[in-house]
C-alpha cells in the first residue's frame, strides 16, 4: 500500500503546486507515520494515533521543535487534503523543548581559506551564500533577472514562509555574475535549437500570462544544471537549476581541504554573514531584514556568539588581566 499511496499523495501535492523540496519532506514524514503504525492506512487512524506518533518523535527520536512542527504540518496535509478528515486543532502530544544550538560561524580568515579551496564551479554560488546571506535553496533558485546590477542588490522571491526581500550584492561579485549570465545565455541558445526543449520552469501565475517568457534569458536559472531533464509535473524537457546537494558537497569538500576544524555547510556561510555584519557595527534590525527573519529573536541568536556579547558587554575580567 505504501508506495502506491505515497505516489498518489505526491501527485496530489504537484497538482496543488507544492515545491519539489516540500513534497519530498512531506512524503518522508507521511511514510514515517505509516511505518510507525505498522503500515496501516491513515484513514483507519486519527487524532490519538497522530498524538502518539508526535510524542514518539520527542521521547524516542529527540527531535527539535522545528522538526516536530514540520512532521505535524505533513500529517495535517495528509488528513485535510488526502483523507478528507481534518485533525482536531487541539491535539495533545509531548512537545519538544530541545534547545536550539548556537550556530557555527567561521572567522574571516577561515572564510578566505574556504574560498581558496572550493571547486571553481561552485565558488560563485558559495560567495552569494556568504556575501548576501542567502539560504541554500534561495541561492540555487535565483533567476538571472533577480540580479540588479544598477542598485547592487538581489531580489529574493518566495523565500522561507513565501516572503520576498531585497538583499545586498557585493561589488566583488558584479563581474563574475555578468560572466555567469553570459554562460546562461550560451546554454539557452543551445537549448532553443533542441526541438524537445520546453523552456525553463515558470511560476504558475505567469505560465498563461506570459507563455514565451520561459524562453527568455531573464527567467533562466542563474546556476543551471549541466543537463536537461524531464519536469515531473509537466513532463516537458527543461534545464533545471543545479542540485543543492552538489553545492553542499562542494562546501564540505572545501572545508576538509582547507583543514578547517569546524562542521561547515551552506548555512554556516549565512550564519557567518550575519555575525560578521553585527561585528562590523550593522544594526540588528538591518541584519534581520537581510536574513528575512520574521521575528527579531531569531536574529538575536547571532549576538550570543560575538566576543563582546549581544549588547557590547565587556567582561570585567578585562580589568584584572
Amino acid at each position: 500500500m505504501n508506495n502506491q499511496f505515497l505516489s498518489f499523495v505526491e501527485e496530489q501535492m504537484y497538482l496543488r503546486r507544492y515545491a519539489k523540496r516540500s513534497i519530498q519532506t512531506y512524503l518522508k514524514w507521511i511514510n514515517s507515520y505509516i511505518r510507525f503504525h505498522g503500515g496501516q492506512h491513515p484513514a483507519t487512524l486519527f487524532d490519538k494515533d497522530v498524538e502518539h506518533f508526535l510524542s514518539h518523535l520527542v521521547s524516542q527520536k529527540h527531535v527539535a521543535a522545528n522538526t516536530q512542527a514540520i512532521a505535524l504540518n505533513a500529517i495535517n496535509f495528509l488528513y485535510k487534503e488526502i483523507v478528507k478528515r481534518p485533525l482536531s486543532p487541539d491535539l495533545r502530544f509531548a512537545k519538544s523543548n530541545r534547545q536550539q544550538k548556537l550556530p557555527t560561524v567561521l572567522t574571516v580568515s577561515e572564510i578566505g581559506l574556504l574560498f581558496k579551496a572550493i571547486n571553481a564551479n561552485y565558488k560563485l554560488p558559495a560567495a552569494l551564500l556568504y556575501g548576501s546571506g542567502l539560504r541554500l535553496m534561495e541561492c540555487v533558485r535565483l533567476r538571472t533577472h533577480d540580479i540588479d546590477f544598477d542598485f547592487k542588490n538581489i531580489r529574493v522571491w518566495n523565500g522561507k514562509g513565501g516572503k520576498h526581500r531585497v538583499v545586498t550584492l557585493s561589488d566583488e561579485l558584479l563581474s563574475p555574475l555578468r560572466s555567469q549570465i553570459q554562460f546562461v545565455n550560451h546554454y539557452l541558445s543551445l537549448d532553443r535549437s533542441n526541438p524537445d526543449f520546453g523552456g525553463v520552469f515558470m511560476p504558475h501565475g505567469l505560465r498563461n500570462k506570459s507563455p514565451n517568457a520561459c524562453f527568455t534569458v531573464g527567467w533562466q536559472y542563474l546556476f543551471p544544471s549541466k543537463t536537461l531533464s524531464i519536469d515531473p509535473e509537466s513532463k516537458l524537457k527543461r534545464r533545471h537549476h543545479i542540485d543543492e546537494s552538489s553545492l553542499r558537497k562542494a562546501i564540505a569538500s572545501a572545508q576538509r581541504a582547507a583543514k578547517i576544524d569546524k562542521r561547515v555547510g551552506p548555512h554556516t556561510l549565512r550564519h557567518s554573514f550575519a555575525t560578521h555584519l553585527l561585528q562590523n557595527g550593522a544594526d540588528i534590525r538591518t541584519v534581520q531584514d537581510q536574513l528575512g527573519h520574521a521575528d527579531i529573536r531569531t536574529t538575536q541568536i547571532y549576538t550570543h556568539i560575538l566576543q563582546r556579547g549581544g549588547n557590547a558587554v565587556v567582561s570585567p575580567l578585562k580589568n584584572i588581566f
